[in-house]
């Protein structure tokens, strides 16, 4: 064979190589999947992000055809579970429960992360979101976000409030109201939710700014007092209290939110497979109940507008980031 001759033949073989690999994609997302899924969990069991990932996982192998997982991989304020997943192979058999903290708001915290949230994951859908509610321990005389302002004025540095940890949600709600109201109410840290709750049952501290499934059980047993949600506009799991910006304070508005990403590279027919499964998981009646009764709104979004949605959430918390001055234990 000529040496010209096999050129043409070794780029042949080349574009065929080629061809049959993009043929395949389409052809191994229709067998996808054909064992079963590890859906990362960066929190311990028992707080809302774990909470959701079962309410949606079990619902799953329904539409899969294959068990899904639960993996708790706690650690780092859920920078761990995160960075093994965005080191998992892009094959759709990895996939992760991302929340606020650590995709929008773990940016702006930390001067060096070990993944990108945008540049490192693939986004499938946002799964709901939910507005955290300030609750107090029934020895706080307040009985509302006025009252609970008067007393922080009328005693500095000495009501406390407990947050999941340093830079989450809960403890960057509480600075922005420290800010916007003139108060020093003092910030006391946990290593996740459920730690912070149960001290907060104890009297140990005061107050916590809660995703609702951590705390809704308790307030319907009174032994915590909801003071104002921090959503947009009330809950309907908890219509009666009214919201932060009702109460005087239009600046603190903090919605929790949580979504499904894959490693950066998943094949976009995985992809879609994915985000059809769980979006159909989602609007379940069993399924919008429990979820509905824990305080979370059903989002279900296409991987694009998941995708944007992150981009224009980091740049919002990294505001607020630095207004705080926050900076991770």
């Amino acid at each position: 064979m000529s040496h010209s001759s096999f050129i043409t033949h070794h780029s042949a073989w080349v574009l065929l190589c080629a061809a049959l690999a993009v043929a395949l994609a389409p052809a191994q997302a229709q067998q996808y999947p054909t064992r079963p899924i590890r859906f990362v969990v960066p929190y311990a069991p028992g707080g809302s992000t774990d909470t959701l990932a079962r309410t949606i996982g079990v619902r799953l192998p329904e539409a899969l055809g294959q068990q899904v997982v639960v993996d708790n991989r706690a650690g780092g304020n859920g920078n761990i579970g995160m960075e093994i997943v965005a080191r998992a192979a892009p094959d759709g058999y990895t996939i992760v429960l991302g929340y606020i903290a650590n995709v929008a708001i773990g940016p702006s915290l930390y001067a060096k992360l070990p993944f990108d949230p945008v540049k490192d994951f693939a986004p499938v859908t946002q799964l709901a979101s939910s507005p955290n509610v300030l609750v107090a321990h029934p020895s706080v005389p307040a009985k509302n976000l006025k009252e609970l302002i008067a007393l922080a004025k009328a005693k500095p540095g000495q009501i406390n409030f407990a947050s999941a940890g340093v830079g989450s949600v809960g403890h960057l709600t509480g600075e922005l109201l420290n800010g916007l109201a003139g108060v020093k109410m003092v910030h006391i840290p946990y290593k996740g939710s459920g730690q912070a709750v149960t001290d907060l049952l104890g009297g140990n501290v005061q107050l916590m700014f809660s995703g609702f499934s951590s705390t809704l059980a308790y307030i319907k047993s009174g032994r915590l007092r909801p003071l104002a949600v921090t959503g947009a506009n009330r809950s309907a799991a908890l219509p009666e209290v009214p919201t932060i910006a009702e109460q005087g304070f239009p600046g603190v508005e903090a919605t929790a939110w949580y979504g499904v990403l894959a490693p950066a590279k998943t094949p976009r027919p995985i992809i879609t497979r994915l985000n059809g499964a769980i979006v159909r998981a989602l609007q379940l009646p069993d399924v919008k109940e429990r979820l509905g009764n824990l305080g979370f709104e059903i989002v279900g979004s296409t991987p694009e507008q998941f995708g944007a949605y992150i981009r224009s959430e980091i740049r919002k918390w990294e505001k607020v980031v630095r207004a705080s001055g926050a900076k991770p234990d």
